[in-house]
């Protein structure tokens, strides 16, 4: 069976064609940083405006790397949500129609859904049940994952999700966008002890994130440091920023990892990509003796190949979508 899956929940135009669950003939992704650099974040107008360039020749260049015309592929996986609804419209109106005219069922996939199976792109694959944290600028959730298609939520941010608060700070620190790779590489310059951010845990078994408090902390010290005349240490507030949202990502995975007595914790996300989240989540799962598994970059960030994974399963149940269906874009319990 071949799939063309489709992905423009955001900011990137993105294409896969995929055999069956596992073999990933292409994954083209078009990113929008050049069009949303000088504004210091996405801008949805503009997003929605360049997928609709972008669309038609990612597809096309995807059927073209993997070998397979249109006319070979038996299904079409979208992104459904959530999302910016002018950039998913895009996308899943395309992959709509394009599946009415070949007459070939269409699926709509959620997201999450993506990024939580995304690991099972490479080998080893995952085996279930397993925790998993999906990290980005739009989502900062804990999951409990029992099959291809059931996912129990354990928590989520109350406020910013990790990525946007990445985002936000590099923006008042004048690093460029995106945030999350900018403050990372900062941060190697810098010493993660040298300032005290807070760490918001919440109640005392809370699974919830909250770091809308820490991204104000950094605000508050880069303040005070220009009403004393003082040049910000900016290495040093991106490490120590860095370290609070990684000590907090990580501790509260591993403790939804052994309440729910699971032994394998997964990563998900743009996020997932930042080298010292993976080297802390990587550290406490060794010491814990816990298996971890996180996807290449590549397989992290905003992709295809993971909603064509997520889109085969949702088709083998026989969940496909009639012509009208709309996209959301708010997140949905799955």
């Amino acid at each position: 069976m071949f799939i063309l899956a489709i992905d423009s929940s955001c900011d990137d135009t993105a294409a896969a064609v995929l055999e069956g669950d596992r073999s990933v003939l292409a994954n083209v992704i078009s990113s929008q940083f050049d069009v949303h650099a000088r504004f210091g974040g996405i801008v949805p107008e503009l997003a929605s405006r360049r997928h609709i360039e972008a669309i038609w020749p990612v597809v096309n260049e995807a059927l073209h790397k993997a070998g397979i015309p249109l006319e070979r592929i038996d299904m079409i996986a979208a992104t459904q949500g959530p999302g910016l609804v002018g950039s998913l419209l895009v996308g899943f109106t395309f992959a709509k129609g394009l599946a009415l005219v070949r007459n070939i069922p269409c699926v709509g996939v959620d997201h999450m859904a993506g990024h939580l199976l995304a690991a099972f792109l490479e080998t080893p694959a995952p085996a279930f049940p397993y925790v998993a944290l999906v990290v980005s600028g739009g989502n900062t959730s804990l999951y409990e994952v029992t099959d291809y298609t059931t996912f129990r939520p354990l928590g989520h941010t109350r406020d910013d999700a990790a990525g946007e608060a990445f985002d936000k700070v590099a923006k008042l620190l004048n690093l460029g966008y995106p945030g999350g790779p900018a403050i990372s590489r900062t941060a190697t310059r810098g010493r993660p002890d040298s300032i005290s951010f807070p760490r918001a845990w919440l109640d005392k078994d809370s699974l919830d994130f909250s770091f809308s408090g820490l991204k104000t902390a950094v605000l508050n010290h880069v303040n005070r440091c220009r009403q004393k005349n003082e040049p910000p240490a900016v290495a040093d507030i991106c490490a120590s920023f860095q370290e609070a949202v990684v000590e907090v990502l990580v501790e509260k995975t591993i403790k939804a990892a052994v309440g729910c007595g699971r032994r394998t914790v997964v990563l998900g996300g743009g996020v997932a990509s930042n080298p010292r989240l993976r080297e802390t989540m990587k550290k406490r799962c060794r010491e814990l003796q816990l298996r971890l598994l996180v996807p290449a970059p590549v397989y992290c960030t905003d992709n295809a190949a993971m909603i064509g994974l997520a889109g085969y399963h949702q088709y083998q149940l026989g969940r496909t979508v009639i012509p009208d269906a709309d996209v959301y874009s708010r997140f949905q319990v799955m």
